[in-house]
């Protein structure tokens, strides 16, 4: 009966080491296929670093090396479709000069969705890689808009989600520290201007002149913004102060990622 049993045992110990087996072997196989699908992809992503640094370059530009992410898995099978769900493009220290005017972007990140490239394009380097939205997000300095302003002592921040000013002014012979706000302005070709109202000054002298003379400051330093040519056809939507400086958005739709300068 002993011998029965143990005869009864073996075979389904031999069965389960095959499972086991088989499992294991499949564990591989999809670590392997992972692998080539990063290996691929990490190609893409050095291969659209390197475009996107051309066109800095064509721009008269300068920034950090791009960093790509390509979103989405697996990625040979968007290769396959001719579709990327997501291709995210980094920037930082972007610097480009505009009517002689240095502009500091600490920080550009673009966000394309929905790219669509066939894998003949990819192949021959021919035709359009499409992108069906993309969007940007752009932070520019308070030390360069303050640089641009050219005002000496002269301050720019964030307050209360304002962009708030400070600057010493010379008013009827008195040393004064003008403050106030200034209204952003965005036109709808996507241009930034910066106008300045209603400043005020503790102890400005009650005089008519001294309040002339305050407000010619104001439009003094109310300018437009010359932004570098952003890439990818961005037009400017939205500036909003934030602690580390103006925050701009900007968006577009259908853009040729690949031969947008």
């Amino acid at each position: 009966m002993d011998h029965e049993q143990t005869y009864d045992r073996r075979p389904r110990r031999r069965g389960r080491k095959l499972l086991i087996g088989f499992v294991v072997l499949l564990l591989v196989l999809a670590g392997l296929v992972v692998i080539a699908d990063r290996v691929a992809a990490s190609v893409a992503e050095r291969t659209i670093a390197d475009e996107v640094r051309q066109q800095v370059a064509r721009q008269h530009a300068q920034s950090s090396p791009p960093e790509v992410e390509v979103g989405g898995f697996p990625f040979l099978t968007q290769v396959v479709d001719g579709r990327y769900e997501r291709i995210t493009i980094r920037m930082r220290d972007v610097q480009g000069a505009v009517q002689g005017d240095a502009i500091s972007l600490p920080s550009l990140d673009v966000d394309a969705r929905n790219v669509r490239a066939s894998l003949d394009t990819l192949r021959t380097g021919q035709g359009d890689v499409v992108a069906e939205t993309v969007n940007g997000t752009a932070t520019i300095s308070y030390q360069s808009l303050a640089a641009l302003l050219d005002r000496e002592g002269l301050t720019l921040g964030e307050r209360n989600g304002q962009l708030a000013v400070t600057a010493p002014l010379d008013v009827l012979g008195q040393q004064l520290t003008v403050t106030g706000v200034a209204d952003i302005v965005v036109s709808d070709e996507g241009q930034i201007a910066l106008r300045f109202a209603d400043l005020d000054a503790e102890g400005l002298p009650s005089a008519p002149l001294a309040r002339t003379l305050l407000n010619n400051f104001a439009r003094s330093i109310s300018v437009d913004v010359p932004l570098p040519e952003l890439p990818f056809q961005l037009t400017v939507r939205e500036v909003l102060p934030q602690p580390q400086g103006l925050t701009v958005t900007a968006d577009a739709r259908d853009v040729p990622i690949n031969s947008v300068g």
